[in-house]
């Protein structure tokens, strides 16, 4: 008989800086074999990209210095904040739980074995690998996959309107923009039909505020998808 397998670790966000995922991925250089690494970590609830970093390796101590870093340039020391990641090496290293504790952040893993429990920073590279300028021959060098990546991250947390938090990009939903936003829309939506009835066929768009975010709810498969 198959073993069941457990329910993932659920956590809600209501703001930023409550809840972040983070993860490392490889940026393939145009030498055969050769990979630069790309450490990420992003706020659940906003979806803003509030740390990054690209380096010649993966380990502890460098994603321990990211995390530092982050907090520092939130001005979120102290604040108990949800840290999310997968079972990797680097994610279960003693220098980076040692700094865990320091800065009173709780970690949290995905379950053993498992792809998609970490459904927010998967999306969120698949979204930077699929885009147009990615450049699929390869890095030429260290320096080069940082500014592409600085590059990226300011388009992302500024330009892209995001789908899944009504169209705000992640960094006005981050500074707490968002949901005076939506609500001008409402109005001028609302103010649009009153003068052109027959535009509409129906009720005009709603554009709701996303009051909570939930990481891992009850079917993850859905929320992977929901994630990017």
């Amino acid at each position: 008989m198959q073993q069941k397998r457990p329910a993932p670790t659920s956590h809600k966000a209501t703001a930023p800086n409550q809840v972040w995922s983070w993860d490392i991925t490889y940026c393939s250089a145009n030498v055969r074999g050769l990979y630069y690494y790309l450490y990420m970590i992003m706020d659940v609830f906003s979806r803003k990209i509030v740390g990054w970093e690209v380096h010649d390796r993966e380990c502890g101590e460098l994603a321990a210095q990211l995390l530092q870093r982050t907090v520092m340039r939130e001005q979120c020391f102290k604040k108990p904040i949800i840290l999310h990641s997968d079972n990797g090496a680097p994610m279960k290293s003693v220098t980076l739980k040692a700094k865990m504790e320091e800065l009173c952040i709780t970690g949290s893993h995905s379950r053993p074995r498992v792809s998609n429990d970490n459904p927010y920073s998967e999306s969120l590279f698949r979204t930077m690998k699929y885009c147009p300028r990615w450049p699929s021959e390869g890095f030429k060098c260290l320096q080069a996959a940082r500014d592409w990546v600085n590059g990226f991250v300011d388009w992302y947390n500024e330009k892209h309107c995001h789908s899944r938090i009504g169209f705000v990009t992640p960094s006005q939903r981050h500074r707490s923009q968002d949901e005076a936003i939506l609500r001008n829309r409402q109005e001028v939506y609302a103010l649009a039909k009153s003068k052109n009835p027959h535009r509409w066929s129906g009720e005009v768009r709603k554009w709701e505020y996303v009051k909570e975010v939930e990481l891992n709810p009850d079917s993850p498969d859905i929320e992977c998808e929901r994630a990017a």
